[in-house]
């Protein structure tokens, strides 16, 4: 070109519009072309101009040439100019440039193409589309054979001639074929990449060589290809083995992590099912529970009901018959003296029918009681979802809340000679030489308690009417033994025969005027129990539970060991004993530091269970539930034949 720059027009001298491609190579405006051949674009021939030529080079062409606009060239001269989608960002694969391209200037059909050498069909891989000439006319361009970096074109053999012959264009660079000649450019100057920098490993054009990489070790194109193609280190065979090998790993970990996936999705879509399954047995035993405490209430305010519209109706008749004789008496006439006697007996008989005090109210509703075992109910599933809840989270440590039998705080909390008597299976004889014989004293217990002799309480629903006593529960169904222990070690057994109950001790000088909240068995320092309520065990102590899993026992063993303050509770089971918890506040460690509980109900043994062993300890018992029934256990015949075999 003349110095105007490779994307200016020769003609104009200004930036290319529309270009198109001659057969020699050279580009052009397509409206300066129309402007110097005026001829051309009423037939396509040549007419008295004589044949076209190459405005720059003079290189003649044939009749009937069709223009066609270069579309690789309109593209990079878009990207120069910063108007419109950047080729070189995101080529397509398969893509030939000007394949749809657009008529530039009106004109003949096109001719028969002229005879060439095109490239031979096996040059390209199969199924293939070959890389089509620039210059050739639309619908009939024949596979390229080079391709030209200068002209960012890609020509036949038969265009190809220009390059070959005219002095001009034989210092164009020619390339094999390429698909998108953009990406042989640099992205900043857009020059042709002719050289490659060994320092940082680019491929460089000769503005960038001159500038930022000068000085550096540059190299051509095709040298630095051979020597890694077939260089002494073969760097091409090193890195295409590093690459398999890292292929190869990397198949190895795409397969176990799909594995894995497929592993962690199955475990996920069964534990889903599983823990669905348990959520719609608890809600179906919530459910049927429900049932089962509104049924109670209405069967209760049937029968209280009942009774007090039957009293209702017989005080509404016994009034009318009231009202009915005092009227009959007034309408009597004086000097009738019979008849007046008649009906003053009658007055007379109508008021002793019903003088006796008719029914009063009831003193308490027993079903108002649902409302107590439901909030019950209640604050053990909130307690129980925290608490659980917490563990899955991993807040909490596996033995929050419960302790196991043998664990290190009860082992060291024990003499060592009787260490192997306290384990989860101990003999009953062994425990029977302690045995304490209960009697329950019924000064202490509550007006809906009914005791049956000294051994047996069961929970009613209307009051008894014990006599006045200051040692009587008034806001609690509790009842405690007779007598009071202070030293030595005691053990007793109780029957749980129907119901919620709690056993336990209770210190001789607690108030039995305390509300129910604070009175309750368990529900304050000084006190402590097991108590079963009906889904489980659990031990209470200064308002404190600790769940405990264990199933359940109809009997339960409780042993007091007054002087090493401490109360053990055990199911009773074919004459052993399994231990369900042993309540004690934790010794010291050997360091001399106290220890460190693992859950907030050690904590509160640890600071406040020793102080109840500074009173006399009763026996106690709570029943919760309105069908609560418990038995002392018969110890005495079992004690006797025990010591006789010692």
């Amino acid at each position: 070109m003349d110095g105007s720059g490779p994307f200016s027009c020769p003609i104009c001298l200004e930036p290319l519009r529309e270009p198109v491609t001659l057969p020699c190579g050279h580009n052009f405006c397509l409206a300066c072309l129309g402007a110097l051949w005026p001829h051309r674009s009423a037939g396509g021939t040549g007419g008295s101009g004589g044949p076209a030529r190459c405005p720059l080079c003079q290189e003649p062409f044939p009749d009937g040439l069709q223009l066609r606009k270069n579309h690789t060239l309109s593209e990079l001269l878009q990207l120069r100019q910063g108007s419109g989608p950047g080729p070189m960002s995101a080529p397509a694969s398969g893509s030939v440039p000007g394949a749809t391209p657009e008529p530039s200037a009106p004109s003949a059909p096109p001719p028969a193409p002229e005879p060439s050498a095109p490239c031979a069909p096996e040059q390209w891989p199969a199924g293939e589309e070959p890389v089509r000439c620039d210059a050739c006319p639309e619908g009939a361009a024949l596979p390229a054979a080079l391709s030209c970096l200068s002209c960012l074109a890609s020509f036949c053999s038969a265009h190809l001639a220009p390059h070959e012959r005219s002095p001009a264009l034989r210092g164009h660079r020619l390339v094999p074929p390429l698909r998108r000649l953009e990406e042989s450019l640099c992205p900043r100057h857009l020059r042709p990449l002719e050289r490659y920098c060994r320092v940082e490993r680019v491929c460089l054009c000769e503005a960038c060589a001159t500038q930022e990489h000068r000085g550096h070790e540059l190299v051509p194109l095709e040298q630095e290809r051979a020597l890694q193609e077939r260089g002494p280190q073969v760097e091409q065979s090193k890195v295409l083995s590093a690459v398999e090998d890292r292929m190869d790993e990397l198949g190895a970990g795409i397969a176990q992590s799909r594995r894995t996936v497929a592993l962690i999705k199955s475990a996920a879509v069964a534990e889903r099912e599983r823990v669905s399954q348990m959520f719609a047995e608890a809600t179906a035993t919530l459910q049927s529970f429900q049932t089962e405490v509104l049924g109670f209430i209405e069967e209760g305010e049937t029968s209280m009901l009942g009774r007090s519209q039957g009293d209702l109706r017989r005080q509404e008749e016994q009034r009318c018959r009231l009202s009915r004789a005092r009227h009959n008496l007034s309408q009597v006439p004086e000097a009738d003296s019979v008849s007046f006697l008649q009906e003053l007996l009658a007055l007379r008989l109508a008021l002793e029918e019903g003088c006796g005090p008719g029914p009063g109210p009831p003193r308490e509703l027993s079903f108002t009681k649902s409302s107590q075992v439901v909030r019950a109910v209640r604050d053990i599933l909130v307690s129980a979802c925290a608490s659980q809840w917490e563990q899955l989270r991993g807040l909490g440590s596996d033995e929050d809340g419960l302790q196991k039998p043998g664990s290190e705080a009860d082992v060291e909390s024990q003499d060592p000679d009787s260490t192997n008597l306290l384990e989860s299976e101990a003999p009953r004889d062994y425990f029977l030489k302690f045995a304490y014989i209960v009697d329950l004293d019924s000064d202490t217990a509550d007006k809906f308690l009914q005791l049956f002799g000294t051994k047996g309480v069961k929970r009613v629903l209307c009051p008894i009417n014990y006599p006045e006593s200051p040692t009587r529960f008034t806001h609690c169904e509790q009842v405690l033994g007779e007598g009071a222990l202070d030293r030595g070690t005691y053990y007793w057994e109780v029957e749980i025969i129907e119901g919620w109950v709690s056993v336990g001790v209770m210190a001789e000088g607690f108030s039995p005027q305390e509300p129910y909240d604070r009175g309750r068995l368990g529900r304050n320092a000084h006190s402590c129990c097991l108590q079963w309520n009906g889904r489980g065990f659990s031990v209470w102590f200064c308002g404190l539970e600790a769940p405990l899993p264990h199933a359940f026992s109809p009997t339960v063993g409780v042993c007091l060991e007054y002087a090493d303050h401490a109360l053990a509770f055990y199911a009773v089971r074919d004459g052993k004993l399994s231990l369900l918890r042993r309540l004690k506040a934790s010794r010291p460690r050997r360091s001399g530091a106290l220890a460190s509980p693992t859950d907030p109900f050690q904590s509160r043994l640890d600071s406040h269970f020793s102080g109840l062993f500074n009173h006399r300890l009763k026996p106690a018992f709570f029943l919760e539930s309105v069908d609560a029934h418990l038995q002392i256990g018969p110890l005495k015949k079992s004690c006797i034949s025990v010591l006789k075999r010692r």
